[in-house]
């Protein structure tokens, strides 16, 4: 084993606290934001923005974990960057055609209202 980067214990504990609580729950506001939004064809730079942002964050996180994990680190340092990697990686990039289909029902339903309107 190497010797650890940091502290494992502390490492974990605060990983977890930061990246686990902070990031999920800022997921979990963003998937609001969508259900509010996306419906209404509104805030949609916003929203792909920040969705990419945190599975490429995730993404990162991952290859940190892999990284620390492969070169023999502690538990502590590795599994907390590898969970949360893998959860906003998987839980995020699997909705994000769905974020994008109802972004684009909304066009649809957009341009099928105008289509009325004029008629």
């Amino acid at each position: 084993m190497a010797n650890p980067w940091f502290d494992p214990n502390s490492f974990g504990t605060w990983f977890g606290v930061i990246a686990g609580g902070g990031l999920g729950t800022l997921g979990g506001l963003l998937g609001g934001a969508v259900g509010l939004l996306a419906p209404r064809g509104k805030g949609k730079r916003i929203i792909i923005t920040a969705w990419t942002a945190l599975i490429a964050i995730g993404v990162a996180m991952s290859l940190f974990g892999g990284y620390a994990w492969a070169v023999g680190q502690p538990w502590g340092i590795w599994y907390g960057p590898v969970l949360c990697g893998v959860i906003l990686t998987v839980v995020l990039g699997g909705q994000f055609p769905m974020v994008l289909a109802r972004y684009r029902q909304a066009g649809h339903r957009r341009i099928d209202a105008d289509g009325l309107r004029t008629a």
